[in-house]
């Protein structure tokens, strides 16, 4: 039940994480950019799989027992990544407090309407927040696909933490005049609150993570 939890809260916070999601917005409206999200959309879920099918073979879907070397070191590497996630958080609190200068944006984003879907593909796991993704993946450690609860939170991880893109991707394709309005204003809705979302979302699963994972070590 832990191991499914973890993975939809760390699902949801990839597929909300505003700064990889702001970059989808920018490749949405450009020119083609149904087909180049498309790319970026199989680019952000392929990894998200590799990640997951890579450290599922590693532990051989076999789970370290409870008080082992491997559980452990599962459980510190989710401690020290909890630790991260706070620190970032109050990094980011301490530049709100300071006067703000104007951000430019990343190179690629003024060839967005010239870019190629290959660029776009490759793009996705660029921009992913690994962070969140390596929780992700110690977490999986503990997964046994012989539980079909397991299996399903694995598959869960991966739509889940590509929703917000699928969502977006569906739209934009159906509905590509209203998407182009709608995406514009989405866009300046997140850029608007990407800083107090850093801080809000590294918080609440540093000391998640930090919080779950001492109480396995304390009841291992």
């Amino acid at each position: 039940m832990a191991v499914v939890l973890n993975l939809l809260l760390l699902g949801a916070a990839i597929a909300l994480d505003p700064l990889p999601l702001t970059s989808f917005i920018v490749v949405l409206p450009s020119r083609r950019g149904v087909r180049k999200g498309a790319a970026f959309l199989f680019g952000w879920l392929v990894s998200l799989a590799i990640v997951v099918a890579v450290t599922v073979l590693a532990t051989g879907n076999n789970p370290p027992k409870p008080n082992t070397v491997p559980s452990l070191a599962s459980l510190a590497a989710k401690i020290a990544i909890g630790t991260v996630l706070v620190g970032l958080a109050i990094r980011q609190r301490r530049r709100m407090r300071a006067p703000k200068k104007p951000r430019k944006p990343p190179k690629w984003q003024e060839h967005v309407d010239n870019m190629s879907p290959w660029f776009a593909l490759g793009l996705a796991p660029a921009l992913q927040p690994w962070t969140l993704i390596a929780a992700g993946a110690a977490t999986v450690v503990e997964a046994k696909l012989s539980s079909w609860e397991s299996l399903l939170a694995l598959f869960g991880f991966c739509v889940l933490g590509s929703s917000s893109y699928i969502a977006i991707e569906i739209y934009g394709a159906f509905r590509p005049d209203q998407s182009q309005a709608f995406l514009t204003r989405l866009r300046t809705w997140i850029e608007t609150r990407t800083d107090r979302a850093i801080v809000i979302g590294c918080l609440v699963l540093g000391f998640w993570l930090i919080a779950s994972s001492i109480y396995y070590v304390i009841e291992s």
